[in-house]
């Protein structure tokens, strides 16, 4: 054989070298998403609507249709004057029947002021972050939870970003770097009082966040007439979610911010 000339299979081989090639594609476990997570995400405003009622019980009539698994709830009062001294989060929960746990910014009016997360998936793990003080303190409240047949591990943090663009941005950043050392998936979702396209959010999608478009009307607030998109979804990595849907839910009086619904398939 002259040099640098490879034998050829013959015929017979070439068949059952595609017929072992076909058999081990048929053969092989097919690859099955591990199980579907509905988050929704809203700013509730203690409960105060725009028609200046406080209800708990008409937020958990807007949430409940959704059939969320993991709910994040920015702006929740725990045993403050304002609200009757309500622990918000606890009551939320009893009313949607989901475990619920708190994440405190600050002392407020004889209470505690901060956001919540609701689940009715297991929970491994809670944690609240500090990220860093601006006008008012600042946390990101992580639930780690278990998801589908095989028990997934992801987390879903709630964040509530104020005040000014240099304070949110060092929040945002705070939150990402941290967020950075999981090894799961995670879902970001919330209230980031900021814009697309400014430097919030720019930020985060350069430290991989993909940020989820949203089916149809994308404004958020304020909830009687949308005009800014300020409450958002994140995903990190994006590679371990298909999106099925996200939206906006219409419900113009319950609070200042209307809610989001997604629906995700994690990989």
């Amino acid at each position: 054989m002259e040099p640098g000339v490879r034998s050829r299979p013959r015929r017979g081989r070439r068949i059952r070298f595609l017929i072992v090639a076909l058999l081990a594609g048929l053969l092989s476990p097919p690859v099955h998403a591990q199980g579907t997570l509905r988050v929704a995400a809203y700013n509730v405003k203690h409960g105060l609507g725009l028609d200046s009622v406080i209800s708990l019980e008409r937020i958990a009539n807007v949430l409940r249709p959704l059939d969320a698994d993991v709910i994040t709830l920015q702006e929740i009062d725990v045993g403050t004057e304002r609200t009757d001294r309500v622990d918000q989060a606890t009551r939320l929960g009893e009313l949607l029947g989901m475990q619920a746990f708190f994440g405190d910014f600050m002392p407020y009016q004889g209470g505690e002021y901060g956001m919540a997360v609701l689940s009715r998936l297991p929970v491994a793990r809670v944690v609240n972050h500090r990220l860093p003080d601006g006008e008012e303190p600042r946390t990101g409240l992580e639930v780690e939870v278990r998801v589908g047949p095989e028990g997934r591990r992801v987390s879903v943090v709630g964040i509530h970003l104020y005040r000014t663009p240099e304070e949110r941005l060092a929040q945002a950043d705070s939150l990402s770097a941290i967020l950075d050392r999981r090894e799961h998936p995670v879902v970001l979702a919330g209230d980031f009082n900021s814009r697309r396209g400014d430097r919030i959010l720019r930020s985060l999608q350069a430290q991989d966040w993909f940020v989820v478009d949203k089916d149809g009307p994308a404004e958020t607030f304020p909830a009687d007439d949308p005009a800014r998109e300020i409450d958002f979804v994140m995903l990190r990595p994006a590679e371990s979610f298909e999106v099925v849907e996200h939206r906006v839910i219409d419900e113009p009086v319950a609070s200042d911010h209307v809610p989001l619904l997604i629906v995700l398939r994690i990989w």
